[in-house]
């Protein structure tokens, strides 16, 4: 079968029940004809950032649920739920590895198609960036204040491993997720036009390093360090080698 043959079934495919709910017919014409590409791999270039947004969408709509179990304090459904935002973003992060098989120059054609948009427009990204200081309101009304609890106190003095302690970890694996894909996109900005350039915005892309760097939750991280401190103080930033013990193996 010739390739434009190939290309006919791509855009046209057979319709039964299966495709007719999940509305391949318009799902698939959510990207350019084929014969319009630029080059060959726009194509892969449009379809990940696409799927990119519906992993947005459904991360953003189950964080809308995350907000009213956390109203309630449902713990459960809390970490089941964001067990699944979880794993979203760690799909999400791998996913950007498709684009690293574009050369810088393939790159490059595609970008001439974006007009002056950039990545920073991404109505998915913006909204999840809204999302955590609702998510940080709802967890300190339920499981800190309502329950007389600090940070320090479900982390260190009264630690007990209970619920507000898992939902704690629950929202910082998600900050620490997230950032962790600012930083691969970052390395990828690096292998296509590289972070010495100017984005299409005309800013320069170093700007995107202190995305990388924003934290959601910093109450959250700056507990580990506090804790860290304090325990330091009580046994000494420098301590005793134990190459020196009398039990300590010979090499």
């Amino acid at each position: 079968m010739l390739k434009s043959e190939y290309h006919a079934r791509i855009e046209a495919p057979e319709m039964r029940d299966y495709g007719v709910y999940l509305q391949c017919d318009k799902l698939l014409q959510c990207q350019k004809p084929l014969a319009e590409m630029v080059n060959a791999d726009e194509l892969q270039f449009q379809i990940v950032h696409q799927v990119e947004e519906l992993w947005m969408k459904l991360i953003a709509y189950t964080l809308a649920d995350v907000l009213d179990y956390l109203e309630k304090a449902d713990t459960h459904r809390i970490v089941t739920l964001m067990g699944r935002v979880h794993r979203l973003m760690r799909l999400m992060t791998a996913q950007l590895d498709v684009l690293e098989t574009m050369s810088p120059k393939e790159y490059q054609q595609i970008r001439l198609q974006l007009g002056n948009g950039s990545g920073q427009e991404s109505p998915g990204f913006k909204l999840l960036l809204r999302m955590p200081p609702d998510l940080w309101r709802a967890f300190k009304a339920a499981y800190l204040d309502g329950r007389g609890l600090s940070v320090e106190d479900i982390y260190d003095a009264r630690y007990d491993h209970g619920d507000a302690y898992v939902v704690a970890e629950a929202l910082i694996e998600f900050d620490e997720l997230f950032q962790k894909f600012r930083a691969n996109h970052l390395y990828l900005i690096h292998r296509s036009i590289g972070l010495g350039s100017r984005s299409l915005k005309g800013r320069p892309v170093e700007m995107l390093e202190g995305g990388a760097r924003h934290r959601f939750f910093p109450e959250l991280w700056d507990i580990r360090c506090d804790m860290t401190d304090r325990w330091g103080a009580e046994y000494g930033t420098v301590r005793e080698s134990i190459s020196h013990c009398p039990h300590a193996k010979a090499g």
